[in-house]
């Protein structure tokens, strides 16, 4: 495949790697140590406010010695409880295990399964994937995060942004649909979740790099409008949530930049805005 437009590279779906042993998500928040200091910064200039104000109106002012032993007290134990609070990369994550699915497409014999991921969008337990992780399936198995496991069917497709909907003759109790978010923009944090190679539940981190691109994909269709991230995506990773830092689906995972043709990521992936895939499954807008 090939980037269109001013740079041209050649990528590939995100999928058809076989189950392999689960692993666990990881993932860490970006610039927490800039924030302690911002945070530290603003609570010696509120504990300095507040001391003048004491001084002013007590009888007995405080002395320098005291004020600086507020202070400290103050800033050490915010310091404490900011270190002591999850990265944002971890708090995306439990929030979307409860809608994150595994989806295994047998095909015709000879041409073995692909794996890919998927969400779940609606209270109705409605699957948001990649229609490239489905298509041309002869059957289609989920699995759930609480070990719930179903056979589903395709029951809409939107070929032109490679994006499809499942829905699973059985779904877990209770049926928790993603929480959707906007586009995100350039810069800001980003978070694959989906089964690399197999690796069941997995995480990655990284920024949104790009919006409005265009990539061309195998059978020659171009795809438009996506996010480019730089967040690792694997086969695997496909029809998979791309996440913001509040854990909110900005995106649906389809595919990474290939120039090798290996298969692999090699620092770009790209994936559908969920305001135009939501829309396949009566998602609401965005």
């Amino acid at each position: 495949m090939r980037l269109t437009g001013a740079s041209r590279r050649a990528a590939t779906h995100a999928q058809d790697e076989p189950p392999a042993e689960e692993a666990p998500g990881r993932g860490g928040g970006v610039g927490k140590r800039t924030w302690l200091a911002v945070a530290a910064a603003f609570l010696v200039g509120v504990v300095a406010a507040v001391v003048v104000v004491a001084n002013r109106d007590s009888p007995q002012p405080l002395d320098r010695a005291e004020v600086g032993t507020i202070a400290s007290g103050l800033v050490d134990k915010a310091i404490q409880d900011l270190q002591r609070a999850p990265a944002p990369s971890a708090v995306a994550y439990q929030k979307i295990l409860p809608s994150l699915v595994e989806i295994e497409a047998s095909r015709a014999a000879g041409k073995g399964e692909a794996l890919g991921a998927g969400v779940i969008v609606n209270a109705s337990g409605a699957i948001l994937t990649a229609l490239h992780v489905v298509d041309g399936a002869t059957s289609v198995r989920v699995s759930f995060a609480d070990g719930t496991r179903s056979a589903a069917t395709v029951s809409s497709t939107d070929p032109k942004n490679d994006i499809a909907v499942l829905q699973p003759e059985r779904t877990p109790e209770p049926i928790v649909p993603a929480a959707l978010g906007g586009a995100g923009r350039v810069g800001e944090e980003a978070y694959a979740v989906g089964h690399p190679l197999g690796y069941v539940g997995s995480l990655t981190a990284g920024v949104i790099s790009g919006l409005g691109r265009s990539i061309t994909v195998p059978g020659g269709k171009t795809l438009r409008g996506l996010i480019q991230f730089d967040a690792a995506v694997n086969p695997g990773n496909s029809g998979g949530p791309l996440l913001d830092r509040r854990g909110q689906v900005i995106g649906i995972v389809t595919a990474l930049a290939n120039p090798s043709r290996d298969g692999y990521f090699i620092g770009i992936g790209f994936a559908v805005p969920i305001g135009t895939a939501g829309g396949a499954a009566n998602a609401p807008p965005k």
